[in-house]
């Protein structure tokens, strides 16, 4: 019999409460991570992940949606304005 540990999945409030008794709370990264009852490990991944998207270095969720949004936007108007380059049929000139 295989014994699998089943992932667990932690909400992003659940991350930053955890994170902010490190940074506000003066806990060591073990300490909080007992008291949270999850691994040191991922609480130093958390922060590290928090600090990036604080400073500006990594997206967030939410900005990384509207940067696919916009890229999304940016090549339609792109496509329609390549479009209106291209003269109307109706003001060809037409050879008689």
């Amino acid at each position: 019999m295989s014994h699998t540990k089943r992932k667990q999945h932690y909400s992003a409030d659940f991350k930053r409460e955890a994170v902010a008794l490190v940074t506000e709370q003066n806990y060591s990264v073990a300490e909080a991570a007992a008291a949270v009852g999850a691994s040191a490990n991922n609480l130093r991944r958390w922060k590290q992940v928090l600090s990036e998207e604080t400073s500006g270095a990594r997206l967030t969720p939410d900005e990384r949606a509207e940067l696919h949004r916009l890229r999304r936007e940016n090549k339609q108007l792109q496509m329609e304005r390549e479009i209106l380059k291209r003269p109307a049929p109706s003001l060809r000139k037409k050879n008689p």
